[in-house]
């Protein structure tokens, strides 16, 4: 009996169905060709259809494992690198022992984005990409679920409302990482559930507690448990975020009172967003592997991997201007020093993404970028 299967991404033997399934699906290609070519119209959205329809069985019909997709993934995955960074800068994966596998606990700004960039830059480093925790909440398109399962994506059912049921599927999706990190597969998870909107990256002690759930059979202390899974805190930094008035909009609306609904493809929205927007410089920084000699609670592991994630981010002009400006509001103390270029560079690129927002979305926008200044600030005086 395969107890996951009703989680876990496919395997090779189950590829070339799963993929058949993929190519018939109408709304892939339509969803490709406008993904491709937002601005044709008319017949030339027909021809953009076909093309991608005759591209997919070209690149793909040959295609006979999971590792192989995963290939031609990657070229994708450096075009739109090439096309929506300034620069990609990957530190500390060196640091890492090539022999292992690990547990990559993330910050999360990006839907799609920060587990692919983890991945590319394990690709880049010749290390073998880890599997994937999404929600499931990105799955009501079945598409959109067989899609993300051939790349190497398990699912964490967080719709389940029942408590017992909740709590086993818990228990499941814990024996499942450790099941992975054992057969030597690393596995990425945002450190806490939903993308942190606001720009304040926390770790969510329930993620921690629902990672140990699998050393309670043997009676394992928190400690034991997490130590079996070579936890690595990761920090992803954005220049510019393209869906940051989208988020200011949402955060301003909750802040104002007001009840927001979800529009019915937001998430894909925010996918193909974050996905083809301007991101500016990228940097993603591996922390250091935790010892879990000194973390006894998940409070002091969630704490020591804020620090590192705080430690990780790369700050830029944009982060400093809006730093600068929420410091005139008196919502966060002036530093000693701003580079005026960066101040100047910066200003000039919150006007211009909050031009004709109101006034309490350009707070959100501004608070949202200032974050990593005063999560560093925050560290630095504890």
């Amino acid at each position: 009996m395969d107890e996951f299967a009703d989680i876990r991404p496919y395997n090779d033997t189950e590829f070339q169905q799963i993929l058949e399934r993929l190519l018939a699906e109408p709304d892939l290609v339509k969803g490709l060709a406008y993904f491709m070519r937002p601005n044709w119209r008319g017949p030339l959205r027909l021809l953009a259809r076909s093309l991608v329809r005759w591209r997919l069985q070209k690149d793909l019909g040959g295609l006979e494992s999971i590792a192989e997709f995963q290939l031609w993934l990657a070229g994708y995955v450096e075009k739109i690198i090439r096309k929506t960074t300034t620069s990609l800068e990957i530190t500390g994966i060196d640091q890492l022992d090539a022999s292992k596998s690990y547990l990559w606990l993330s910050n999360h700004r990006d839907i799609a984005l920060d587990p692919t960039l983890v991945n590319y830059a394990l690709h880049l480093s010749n290390k073998p990409t880890g599997r994937i925790a999404i929600g499931d909440n990105l799955l009501t398109n079945p598409m959109i679920g067989d899609f993300m399962r051939l790349n190497k994506s398990f699912i964490v059912k967080r719709s389940i409302k029942a408590k017992r049921e909740k709590f086993s599927a818990l228990q499941l999706l814990s024996r499942y990482i450790r099941h992975s990190i054992s057969e030597g597969h690393s596995v990425w998870i945002a450190q806490r559930e939903g993308r942190a909107k606001d720009g304040i990256d926390t770790t969510d002690t329930a993620v921690l507690k629902m990672l140990s759930l699998a050393g309670r059979a043997d009676k394992e202390t928190f400690s034991e448990s997490l130590q079996h899974l070579n936890p690595v805190p990761v920090s992803i930094s954005y220049e510019f975020d393209p869906c940051d008035i989208l988020k200011a909009r949402e955060l301003a609306a909750i802040h104002q009172g007001e009840t927001y609904l979800k529009a019915d493809n937001e998430d894909v929205t925010s996918i193909v967003t974050g996905l083809m927007g301007h991101k500016g410089r990228v940097h993603i920084s591996f922390g250091e592997e935790i010892s879990l000699s000194y973390f006894h609670s998940a409070e002091l592991l969630a704490a020591e991997m804020d620090r590192q994630i705080v430690n990780g981010y790369a700050c830029f002009p944009i982060n400093y201007a809006a730093h600068q400006l929420l410091a005139q509001l008196g919502k966060c103390q002036l530093l000693e020093q701003y580079n005026e270029d960066d101040i100047k560079s910066g200003t000039k690129e919150l006007h211009s993404r909050s031009e004709g927002e109101s006034e309490a979305v350009k707070y959100q926008l501004y608070s949202m970028y200032a974050q990593p200044i005063i999560r560093k600030q925050n560290k630095h005086h504890e």
